[in-house]
């Protein structure tokens, strides 16, 4: 059954439509392997296999009529993030308790509505805030790699650590993750897994519940660039419940893997190389070069010169709107009350004791920066400096298709090794910030080991609603490279070898 587990959403779904396997055998296969390794990994916070055999028993009957569905019996894992109809729904802070929606995101409600068979809620950082998915309620995730020669545990990047993890050792076949400052690219990026952010108003952002809402994103983090295809067709949708969801046809996405690249213009941002950059992410980066121009691909310099303003004008933007969305977690509505004598006793308890300590930093900063006096200083001029970000895509667009950067600044990191340092924990997502500041699509493809024989990723940057380049061009990279897998299951007991 093990072998099952291995296979990617592509191969799963043709094994499946040939009835090789059943949905019911290929989700035991899943929740096994979850019982055996998750202890380890943390990277589920709610299994829900019962929930999950009924959806395989109901999908088995519609594949023996011949009326299955695209997903139809596929396995998945759901971040915290995501409102589930009748399951547990905490983004992983004690502030919501055990809340348990009414309804169903219309993310969720549009892969089952496709056929896909749910196997847990996955760990995130608290709120989706942080890069190492060690905020959570439910402690940090661990990272299935290991760095050569050593048993130290590595973070799995966040805040959709729990989404990586569970992807690179084979615990679903694909998870929902979601991206506001990179929290898909970098985990996707040190896990040896494919994350992609769609363009902002692709995906609907109902039933998710909110960081930053200007920047926040829904997408999925798969094994390969054709499972991440795959599982964006049927993510995206028009949603009247967002005013932001966009009214586009969704494409065929799968559609565009094995395409040519021949002819296609690449940029490379001379502002992404940065001082003190590890000297490997340097050479990554040229190898992406040398494998696009192989395939046909023109390669050329360009400018994005307000990129060194996108790092800080993101931690202006992003706690300020956080600090917007969490007042609604006052202990009056839902979620859990701490007793404070008065109604404002209420509400400084429990926020107090509901919100971690990198929550409440940020809600401290947004509140700050949002304050009369400082209005104007901080929170107007970074939306003025994203408009600058915003332009200088847009000039950059007019001379290439598509441009190429690193994903991350370095490989995996220590757990506790960052923690202690706000600063050094938020230049994780120098890369990636500036994605989600302009609004445009982003996808991390694995690329290549560090020297400490830790995965690698190089990020690929699109025009707006152009996701299908990038699925594109990251096929070319992915078939350069080869896929990367944790060499050792060392999380399960028998400690198997992998493929």
């Amino acid at each position: 059954m093990t072998e099952l587990t291995h296979l990617t959403l592509a191969e799963a779904r043709d094994r499946l439509k040939r009835k090789d396997v059943s949905a019911t055998e290929l989700t035991k296969a899943f929740l096994d392997a979850i019982a055996r390794g998750n202890d380890a990994l943390n990277a589920y916070v709610l299994p829900t296999p019962e929930h999950a055999l009924k959806q395989a028993g109901e999908s088995d009957a519609r594949l023996a009529k011949g009326q299955d569905r695209a997903l139809e019996g596929l396995p998945l894992g759901i971040k915290d993030l995501y409102c589930t109809k009748g399951v547990r729904t905490t983004a992983c802070s004690n502030v919501l308790g055990d809340f348990t929606p009414t309804y169903e995101s219309t993310v969720t409600q549009n892969l089952w509505d496709a056929g896909a068979i749910m196997l847990g809620k996955l760990n995130n950082d608290e709120f989706a805030m942080g890069s190492s998915n060690e905020t959570s309620r439910f402690g940090p995730v661990t990272n299935p790699w290991r760095r050569k020669g050593s048993n130290v545990g590595l973070v799995p990047g966040g805040s959709s650590g729990g989404s990586s993890a569970a992807v690179a050792a084979d615990l679903c076949l694909a998870a929902t993750a979601t991206d506001t400052g990179g929290s898909i690219r970098q985990p996707a990026a040190i896990t040896g897994t494919v994350g992609i952010k769609p363009t902002y108003g692709r995906c609907s952002r109902w039933g998710i519940v909110a960081f930053a809402s200007s920047l926040d994103q829904a997408g999925p983090i798969t094994k390969t660039v054709r499972d991440a295809a795959i599982m964006l067709r049927h993510m995206a949708s028009t949603d009247p419940k967002d005013s932001t969801s966009v009214e586009f046809i969704v494409p065929d996405y799968e559609a565009a893997i094995g395409r040519s690249i021949k002819g296609l213009k690449v940029g490379v941002p001379k502002e992404y190389r940065m001082d003190g950059m590890p000297a490997e992410i340097e050479e990554l980066w040229q190898k992406g070069v040398s494998w696009l121009k192989d395939a046909g691909a023109s390669v050329q310099e360009v400018s994005l010169p307000h990129t060194k303003y996108a790092l800080p004008a993101y931690y202006i933007v992003a706690p300020a709107e956080a600090s917007s969305n969490l007042a609604r977690y006052d202990g009056v509505r839902y979620g859990e009350r701490e007793p404070g004598g008065d109604l404002i006793g209420t509400y400084e308890a429990t926020r107090g004791a509901g919100f971690g300590a990198e929550v409440r930093r940020r809600v401290l900063i947004g509140t700050y920066v949002l304050s009369a006096g400082y209005y104007d200083a901080y929170y107007i001029k970074a939306q003025k400096v994203r408009s600058l970000i915003k332009r200088d895509f847009d000039e950059a667009f007019e001379k290439v298709d598509v441009l190429l950067t690193p994903t991350t600044p370095g490989p995996a990191f220590g757990i506790g090794e960052v923690s202690g340092d706000p600063v050094q924990m938020y230049l994780n997502d120098i890369f990636t910030v500036t994605v989600n500041m302009a609004g445009l699509p982003g996808i991390s493809v694995p690329a290549g080991l560090s020297s400490e024989a830790t995965p690698l990723g190089l990020q690929l940057i699109g025009k707006p609603f152009d996701e299908e380049t990038l699925f594109r061009v990251g096929a070319v990279i992915e078939a350069a490279a080869g896929r990367f897998t944790p060499p050792q299951a060392w999380w399960a007991p028998v400690g198997t070898r992998r493929r």
